[in-house]
């Protein structure tokens, strides 16, 4: 009898350079990968192009990450919002906190808001101590409507004062304005939080860009279910296969289940900031919570993958084609309340991470006093760097090229050769255009250098500008350039061990495969506590919020246990900031000892403010994916290891001939001494001079100072 075709499961993270894809093939339960080049134009044309070399008729769930949100906020592109707030405060969102990022700079201009003033509507209304003072009267939310229709905005934030404490104004004036047949994004319901400055900053970057996500998420909808329906599948040949990693088998845990569907139209779910998937229609309605979506896959997934290897203390170093994302993890993940995205303060649970305009495509350029600068700008895919054969100005990934670093016909697994002449050729002509006496290889070296000089930055912001020592952590690089500069890093921040990963150029493809279904809820209390807990009555908060996880995890259809993890934000009475800590009955001990390890004191018998109580509802996957080593190294132990090549290599100011690895080449457990150049389908990672490295039972490869 035939057999049933299985469900393919299947991540696909969106970068600038390359869009990543892995998944588990339902028959050999083999982790697979596969890479192509991003379409800016139209991301969604790189995922079907990846969709049809991969050979499936059954069922399909895409797991996506995505940049739609990062670059629409960027580059200003979203919709054409309106803001609806309490009459008197429509410029709350202008005004802001009046703080200053650069104070001696007499040039410096602030970040414009989202919505021009032309577009704030006030409405007489007031709610005090959860209490409606002043309702808004049918006439003047009628008036209200008429003139929100004639300024024509493709998209509204309603955000009134304290809402948080009642909704009922915001409620009817969301009533109000639903006639004039846009989205709405109301703040009760994305932010139920005080501090009316982010809450209305996060609600109008939710309507900016909601017209954007959605559009682009029903396309990729109507298109993937186009392309399985339409049955024009590649049968996966040697490339295909080439991404197999021979004993790398999956686990799978049966948990949470999707309700039946057609089989010709696939489960799309899309990667949060928090590190958790959610429904495609939910993206589509909050897509604030998904501005980093791509960076939260690659936390998740280097942290798996150095647990795997007993590291739980991490510093996450993601190095793409067009920025470095880098996150420090202490034993678990945690996600920060408050963050900021071009200028703009967001509200919603985010990972931690720091972000810096440093990647493979970064651009190289001499500033106005000759000075050599490398990026943010970006090459992109379009045109890439000139030795993928369409840019003319030189990067990052042609640094490296010129210096040894990549080797040409090794790049992608040999699917893409890069060219050498045509970078040597072009770069000496942009040095000539720019007066620079330099010499390519000399130029190369320090564009390396100033790039590293950007990441190393970056690292210090996450780790000791935060009172943490990186000797205590080990550096966990991916990316498809994190292997290329990590040891370098490492050097100069005495980090004693380098992660590359499994598969490191798809890392945050494979973190987005291996996360939970996660939903965040939040509301303010501001409840004072004078030395005993109101335990009854936070229970019964947050009961109401599992109550409302509950209700959203069945109208999408989802089935299995749901997981609850409550915090509380904490503060003394008369402070400005607050620390979140698990919700427990030591909850105010806790809270001292905390205060004084992160400030150095604290106020014993003070009063206690709690603040925010905050609950993450999940839903563990049916695919949870891990990757051991030890079927690699049975199948290896029976064959003689190939031999290396060697070629010269630049390291510093001398070439120094370099062994040249396979990384499925390498014996598990057996040391190897650099300098040594590691490729692999998705990344390249090299091995300074003084350096050893090997590949554990894990599948990761270690490198560490000799």
């Amino acid at each position: 009898m035939p057999r049933t075709p299985q469900v393919l499961h299947i991540a696909i993270d969106t970068g600038g350079t390359f869009t990543d894809c892995v998944w588990i093939d339902p028959t050999t339960r083999h982790l697979r990968m596969l890479k192509v080049f991003s379409t800016p134009a139209d991301p969604s044309q790189a995922i079907v192009d990846a969709l049809a070399k991969i050979n499936h008729s059954g069922e399909l769930i895409l797991l996506h990450g995505t940049t739609v949100g990062t670059n629409t906020l960027l580059e200003r592109k979203g919709a054409r919002t309106a803001l609806i707030t309490t009459s008197g405060f429509e410029d709350a969102i202008e005004i802001g906190r009046q703080a200053r990022s650069k104070l001696y700079d007499f040039f410096f201009d602030r970040v414009e808001p989202l919505v021009p003033p032309d577009l704030r509507f006030g409405i007489e209304e007031r709610t005090a101590d959860g209490e409606i003072l002043v309702a808004p009267t049918p006439e003047k939310l009628q008036m209200l409507a008429a003139k929100i229709k004639a300024a024509k905005p493709q998209s509204i934030a309603i955000c009134l004062l304290f809402s948080f404490a009642n909704p009922n104004n915001e409620l009817a004036v969301a009533r109000a304005a639903r006639s004039l047949g846009v989205p709405l994004s109301v703040s009760h319901q994305i932010l139920p939080e005080f501090r009316e400055y982010e809450r209305t900053s996060t609600v109008a970057i939710n309507a900016y860009l909601q017209p954007v996500m959605q559009s682009y998420l029903e396309n990729l909808e109507r298109r993937t279910t186009e392309a399985k329906a339409s049955g024009k599948e590649l049968q996966p040949g040697t490339t295909v296969e080439a991404r197999l990693f021979s004993g790398t088998k999956t686990a799978l845990k049966k948990s949470g289940v999707l309700a039946p569907r057609e089989k010709s139209q696939p489960h799309i779910f899309v990667m949060q900031s928090s590190g958790g998937i959610t429904s495609l229609s939910s993206a589509a309605r909050e897509p604030v919570r998904t501005v980093f979506s791509g960076p939260a896959g690659g936390v998740v997934g280097a942290t798996a993958s150095a647990r795997g290897s007993g590291f739980d203390r991490i510093i996450a170093f993601d190095m793409g084609g067009t920025s470095t994302d880098v996150s420090l993890v202490e034993g678990a993940i945690t996600t920060a309340s408050r963050a900021e995205i071009a200028g703009l303060p967001i509200g919603v649970p985010i990972l931690d991470i720091h972000t810096v305009g440093a990647g493979g495509g970064s651009l190289a350029r001499f500033d106005a006093a000759g000075v050599l600068r490398v990026g943010p700008e970006s090459a992109g895919a379009d045109p890439g760097p000139i030795c993928y054969g369409r840019g003319t100005q030189p990067t990052v990934t042609d640094a490296n090229l010129l210096l040894g670093r990549l080797q040409p016909e090794r790049f992608l697994g040999g699917d893409f050769t890069l060219d050498l002449e045509r970078t040597r050729r072009l770069t000496r002509e942009w040095l000539k255009k720019q007066g620079s006496p330099l010499l390519v290889e000399k130029f190369a070296s320090g564009v390396i250098r100033v790039v590293n000089a950007t990441m190393e930055k970056a690292i210090r912001v996450v780790s000791i500008e935060r009172g943490r020592d990186p000797r205590d952590f080990a550096l966990v690089a991916f990316g498809g350039a994190g292997g290329l500069h990590a040891c370098a890093l490492a050097d100069a921040l005495s980090i004693p061990h380098v992660i590359v990963p499994a598969f490191p150029g798809a890392l945050s493809a494979w973190g987005i495969l291996a996360s939970d279904i996660v939903k965040d809820y939040s509301r303010t209390v501001l409840w004072r506590v004078a030395g005993r807990l109101p335990t009854a009555s936070l229970e019964r908060e947050f009961s109401l919020l599992k109550k409302r996880a509950a209700e959203d995890f069945r109208a999408e259809a989802w089935r299995g246990r749901i997981q609850y993890q409550e915090s509380v934000d904490l503060r003394y009475r008369g402070q400005g900031y607050e620390l979140n800590l698990p919700f427990a009955a030591n909850l105010l001990q806790r809270f001292e000892g905390e205060h004084k390890r992160r400030y150095g004191y604290a106020h014993s018998g003070h009063e206690v403010e709690i603040v925010t109580l905050r609950l993450r509802a999940s839903v563990k996957t049916t695919t949870h994916v891990g990757i051991s080593g030890a079927g690699r190294a049975s199948a290896r132990a029976k064959i003689d290891e190939p031999p290396s090549e060697k070629r010269p290599v630049l390291f510093g100011d001398k070439k120094l001939s370099t062994n040249i690895y396979s990384r499925d080449a390498l014996l598990p457990r057996k040391r190897y001494a650099g300098p040594a150049i590691v490729t692999e389908y998705s990344a390249t990672t090299v091995i300074p001079p003084g350096w050893r490295f090997y590949i554990d039972r894990a599948a990761n490869l270690i490198s560490l100072r000799r």
